[in-house]
């Protein structure tokens, strides 16, 4: 696709009111192809990933011999038609393909059952591969990577696009683990939504662990919620442990709605102050006072040139909001109504149990996961679960949501 036809499509791709992005059926008639992939590409068979409504296939491409991954998504889930979602995504793609730091999409082919976006290849893997096997990064690798990540996710947010899954999952490597050239891309834009001045969105959808708390509470959604998953993922990468992670969903949830966040020695003996200065400054219950991308990047943990141990702080936000406490409001009554104990504590209303809330689970222990309740999945979806001895996080795959 030359530079101008991808102007042209990009002009034609408006915003709805519920946060999707759509493109008009002319210029999707000249994105989508439509003879057999077979004719194109060399299509191996067995999934590398694989959930619920999606696979991804690796395939070559036969004139060239270039390799892309294919993510083959099916049109009806549920037997209700998701053109839009699907439509969606490739909006999402197109719009970000000059981000360095975002997949890109080459081509999309249409069959009868299914749409097949072919996207590059990350010869990396998931970033979740390097936790498998690595459990944390060192904290020269883990700033290197969360500076990658947030850049793409300030090209996100210029867009006004929120990703709403952050995950290692959903973050690719461009070369394998521990190269220096090793770049981070984002991935799998199934779940994000456009955010528009004035107009309100509110789902519930994203991934336990790193869901934020006003997802929970059904408020509205905004770019600040990418925000707290950037801490959370931080503190994921530093440690191999989840900062509010506990044994069910539930008990997760009433850590996060609590920012239930703390820093045990025998986890950050060895991690700067800078660093988890910069996991407080992003793991603020109020979605306001989180710093937006562009200022975690000017952190000193991000932008100082300086060695990691001798990094200062002196770090503000100069958000123009009046002063009022970090509370939550009210989760919604499915989160939590499954946890029961004789030894309860009360919070907005609901019952919990206080000797089974575990702020901190070794992610060895970590369990499976459904993914919460979303527009591509319904709320009984249960993706394929992952028998993994050492995860940041053993739950639903996004990219595959």
């Amino acid at each position: 696709m030359s530079v101008s036809e991808l102007d042209d499509i990009m002009a034609h791709i408006i915003s709805a009111g519920d946060g999707l992005l759509e493109i008009s059926n002319d210029c999707l008639r000249k994105i989508i192809r439509t003879e057999p992939i077979s004719d194109v590409y060399h299509v191996e068979q067995t999934p590398f990933a694989r959930g619920k409504f999606a696979a991804v296939r690796k395939v070559r491409h036969l004139a060239t011999g270039i390799e892309y991954a294919a993510k083959f998504i099916r049109k009806r889930r549920r037997a209700q038609d998701t053109s839009r979602e699907i439509g969606h995504e490739v909006a999402v793609l197109l719009q970000c393909s000059r981000s360095p730091r975002v997949v890109k999409l080459h081509e999309v082919f249409d069959t009868r059952t299914e749409v097949a976006l072919i996207l590059e290849l990350a010869a990396g893997g998931e970033l979740q591969g390097v936790l498998d096997t690595e459990e944390c990064l060192p904290e020269v690798t883990a700033r290197r990577t969360m500076q990658q990540i947030l850049e793409g996710l300030a090209d996100l947010h210029k867009r006004n696009i929120a990703h709403l899954d952050l995950k290692p999952q959903n973050l690719l490597l461009t070369s394998n683990y521990p190269s220096q050239d090793a770049e981070v891309k984002l991935c799998d834009f199934g779940i994000s939504r456009v955010i528009k001045p004035g107009v309100e969105v509110r789902e519930i959808l994203g991934t336990p662990d790193y869901v934020a708390p006003e997802i929970l509470s059904y408020e509205p959604i905004s770019l600040a919620t990418d925000i707290w998953s950037v801490g959370v993922l931080a503190y994921v990468l530093l440690t191999g442990y989840s900062p509010f992670g506990a044994d069910t969903k539930q008990e997760t949830y009433l850590n996060i709605s609590q920012c239930e966040l703390t820093f045990p020695p025998e986890l950050f003996s060895d991690v700067s102050t800078s660093a988890r200065d910069f996991i407080r400054h992003t793991l603020v219950l109020d979605p306001r006072r989180r710093p937006t991308a562009s200022e975690c990047l000017e952190h000193p943990w991000l932008n100082s040139k300086l060695p990691i141990s001798t990094i200062p702080l002196s770090y503000e936000i100069n958000l123009q909001i009046e002063a009022e406490e970090d509370t939550c409001d009210t989760i919604t009554n499915n989160t939590v109504e499954n946890i029961k104990s004789n030894h309860t504590t009360t919070v907005n209303g609901y019952s919990y149990a206080e000797d089974k809330v575990q702020p901190l689970t070794p992610v060895s222990q970590r369990k499976s996961a459904t993914c919460l309740s979303c527009a591509q999945c319904g709320a009984t979806c249960c993706h394929s679960t992952h028998n993994v001895t050492k995860s940041v996080i053993t739950v639903d795959r996004g990219i595959l949501c």
